[in-house]
């Protein structure tokens, strides 16, 4: 199907394509857990559904694909073309006259892909996403979703109705040990059953009917005994209260897409503070994605070992890099958005200098015989690793002496012993 594709282009695709593919689950896994266990303590506490968790974790996941996604990239590059250097292949390719630009057609097809997909989710999803989890979150503290009702405490519903539960199965549709008073002009109920369960009106949405099972009402009456019903089957409407329209879009540059950041950003009716803002967010964005263009040198610089060297360090070095970058860019849109400093010497500058930077350490791998981009810091890593081998070593070296002279105490004594 792919066969217009060169057979070599075809092969790095592979050799790229699945450690990518397992760079971005892993990133997804590792920034999602941390938040998981926060929101699951959150929708306890405010009693809601265990599926609200899953939306809003889904809300999320555009957030951290913004990094996820060059680190995707980056590793899956480094880790290929690693693979093809330790085995001596990329040897061969350069011996046959394949240039590290020949090489890098596929990875450049990739990353430019991949390119359009995170200014997709930069500019438009992300904005989008975090709207829509601010939304469940209000939804959820207001009791939009539910979540008004918790279980083993008194719950007061337009200041004329009290339930607990004492407990509930079924993911929250079987309440069991229901206690409601009830505040009227005929008298104030007070009412408990067995169990219930929330029915939902479609011809009147504000209104829910709690239907009770095995229970008794009380009636208090103003001047006289008390009236008490036992029933089997009784619907208690209950009025829900009146809930506010969670606000519109907007209102901070975290929520504008990237058109709506360029419209208000440049206009003339727009005030200092907010075009400071969102100009600043505008940048950023923009410089969280064009760095992409670069990540193929920088994977190739870094994926290279030394001869008759196995060292991952250039693995390490690369992931600092990327975050090290996506912190100083998180910075410098802070103080941008502040007014303190130009989004043109907060964000631009650290992207030309890191784009500098990347295009040196690849100009050396690529063009100085021998020469890999971190040459001080593998020597001192080689170092570093070798002295933490002879401490090992020695530790071992000292460990036998150690068991070998109480054998020989041991033998000693058994023979005095004898």
């Amino acid at each position: 199907m792919f066969n217009f594709i060169p057979a070599l282009d075809r092969y790095i695709f592979r050799l790229v394509f699945w450690p990518m593919i397992g760079v971005f689950a892993l990133a997804a896994s590792l920034l999602t857990l941390d938040k998981m266990l926060r929101l699951f303590d959150f929708v306890a506490s405010e009693g809601g559904p265990v599926s609200v968790v899953f939306e809003m974790l889904a809300s999320l996941m555009p957030e951290y694909a913004g990094l996820a996604i060059p680190l995707g990239v980056l590793l899956g590059i480094l880790l290929a073309f690693r693979k093809l250097a330790i085995s001596s292949e990329l040897d061969t390719m350069r011996a046959v006259g394949l240039s590290y630009g020949r090489l890098l057609r596929m990875p450049y097809a990739i990353a430019l892909a991949m390119m359009a997909v995170n200014l997709v989710v930069v500019g438009w999803l992300q904005p989008l996403a975090r709207y829509n989890f601010e939304e469940l979150e209000y939804e959820l503290k207001s009791g939009a979703l539910g979540a008004s009702i918790k279980v083993g405490e008194f719950t007061t519903i337009e200041d004329k109705t009290a339930l607990r539960i004492e407990r509930s199965e079924e993911d929250g549709r079987r309440l069991l040990g229901v206690f409601a008073r009830v505040r009227s002009d005929e008298g104030d109920l007070t009412i408990s059953a067995t169990e219930g369960r929330f029915l939902r009106l479609d011809e009147n949405p504000n209104t829910i009917v709690l239907r009770l099972r095995d229970g008794q009402i009380i009636q208090e009456v103003e001047g006289g005994s008390p009236r008490v019903l036992n029933f089997s089957l009784h619907d208690l409407p209950i009025d829900l209260p009146a809930l506010e329209r969670f606000r519109e879009r907007g209102g901070r540059e975290l929520e504008y897409v990237l058109p709506e950041l360029l419209r208000l950003g440049w206009a003339p009716d727009t005030d200092q503070q907010t075009r400071d803002e969102i100009r600043a967010n505008f940048s950023y964005r923009l410089v969280e994605v064009i760095m992409m263009i670069f990540l193929p040198l920088l994977a190739l610089a870094l994926a290279i070992p030394p001869k008759r060297s196995t060292s991952a360090l250039g693995v390490f070095v690369a992931v600092v890099m990327v975050v090290a970058y996506h912190k100083v860019n998180e910075w410098g849109a802070g103080v941008a958005a502040l007014g303190r400093i130009d989004p043109l010497l907060a964000l631009w500058l650290p992207c030309v200098l890191f784009a500098l930077l990347i295009w040196w350490m690849y100009w050396r791998t690529a063009h100085v015989p021998g020469a890999q981009a971190i040459d001080g810091l593998e020597v001192v890593f080689a170092k570093f690793v070798k002295w933490l081998k002879s401490k090992f070593r020695r530790r071992r070296k000292s460990d036998a002496m150690t068991r070998n002279d109480a054998r020989l105490a041991e033998g000693d004594e058994a023979t005095h012993a004898v």
